[in-house]
């Protein structure tokens, strides 16, 4: 097992392993970053750099599912949205912090996933710095409130001797009637549609647009997609990879701090980076 570079008069001159050593003219790090530790990837050769010279950026998960503490989002295990708004808002007092995506979710024992949530997780990381995050789910991204207000309260019409929960599933999305359902009370679920106010109806329609729950974390290296982190890009020649603190070491894939989406963005970074190190050396 590879231990670390070896050094002298600041030019990198080998590689020290458990039992021995070897020496070579330029070396190629492609040690990858620290998710996937099964495939041999944990990290370490990132953790060499910084004994180097090399400014270090310190890896975390990224590209990952999100834990949420609501209950009723893990009794939806295995529901899908295939289209849907979802809202991340920081909890400071400020809560300037704020973006939303349009896309497919994936409900899970744990909390959400899929590649819109993949795909946000790297800037939900950094607010969960502040503290949980809230997020609130919008059922009908492409409907204004006012046209769904006046969607249901046709319903109501010609429903108006049923229960509420009986009728929910005529204008919640397939799947999402437990959700909702949770949200309101006993007595509400229960009650005649002839019966609910108006308040009542119109703060339903808005609970449509805004579903909230809370991430409180991501899933962690074992769910990662890629880790972030890795050598400062600032300290490399990107035209060959090379390092500028030792013009002999090359950098490829994981071991740059770059951060990229789910879709083969990583893969992509492996391969031109490679190839790029490989025809420089």
């Amino acid at each position: 097992k590879a231990q670390g570079f070896i050094e002298k008069d600041g030019k990198i001159i080998g590689i020290q392993t458990n039992n021995e050593s070897f020496s070579a003219n330029s070396f190629i790090l492609a040690t990858g970053g620290s998710s996937h530790k099964e495939t041999g990837s944990t990290g370490e050769g990132v953790a060499w750099l910084s004994t180097l010279g090399h400014t270090v950026h310190k890896p975390n998960p990224d590209v990952v599912p999100l834990k949420v503490e609501d209950k009723w989002v893990r009794e939806l295990s295995g529901t899908t949205l295939s289209f849907m708004k979802i809202t991340f808002t920081d909890n400071t007092k400020s809560k300037k912090t704020q973006f939303s995506k349009t896309g497919r979710l994936l409900f899970t024992h744990f909390g959400i996933t899929g590649p819109l949530i993949l795909n946000s997780a790297h800037e939900v990381k950094n607010m969960l710095k502040q503290g949980p995050v809230t997020a609130t789910i919008d059922l009908y991204p492409d409907t204004e409130v006012g046209t769904l207000r006046n969607r249901v309260m046709e319903l109501f019409l010609i429903s108006k001797n049923k229960m509420l929960i009986n009728i929910l599933k005529e204008f919640v999305p397939a799947g999402m009637q437990h959700a909702v359902g949770f949200h309101l009370s006993n007595e509400l679920r229960e009650r005649k549609v002839h019966s609910v106010t108006k308040e009542e109806r119109n703060a339903l329609c808005d609970l449509l647009k805004a579903m909230p729950l809370t991430i409180t974390n991501t899933m962690g290296y074992e769910w990662a997609v890629v880790s972030d982190g890795g050598v400062d890009l600032s300290e490399i020649d990107t035209k060959t990879m090379a390092s500028k603190v030792h013009p002999n070491l090359f950098f490829t894939g994981d071991v740059l701090n770059i951060s990229r989406p789910t879709g083969g963005y990583s893969l992509q970074l492996c391969w031109t980076t490679g190839w790029v190190a490989g025809s420089s050396v």
